[in-house]
């Protein structure tokens, strides 16, 4: 078995993951917010989408180390 093989599947397996939780809580707390302040949605949904963006920005790093391997 190559060792490069196994470094890319852990690099992008392991740096997926936490990104992957993040979002989920950050939409769970999101959607939880909303569920006891309807009105406050349009303050909640643009800094979501913000920090969505930034956590999956940390996966999408996980993929290019993965691509850098050689």
């Amino acid at each position: 078995m190559d060792l490069t093989l196994l470094a890319k599947a852990l690099a992008i397996g392991i740096g997926g993951f936490a990104p992957a939780l993040a979002i989920g809580k950050i939409g769970a707390k999101a959607m939880e917010s909303i569920g006891r302040n309807p009105e406050a949605t349009g303050k909640i949904l643009v800094p979501m989408l913000l920090v969505s963006a930034f956590a999956e920005a940390i996966a999408i790093y996980s993929l290019i180390i993965a691509f850098s391997i050689k």
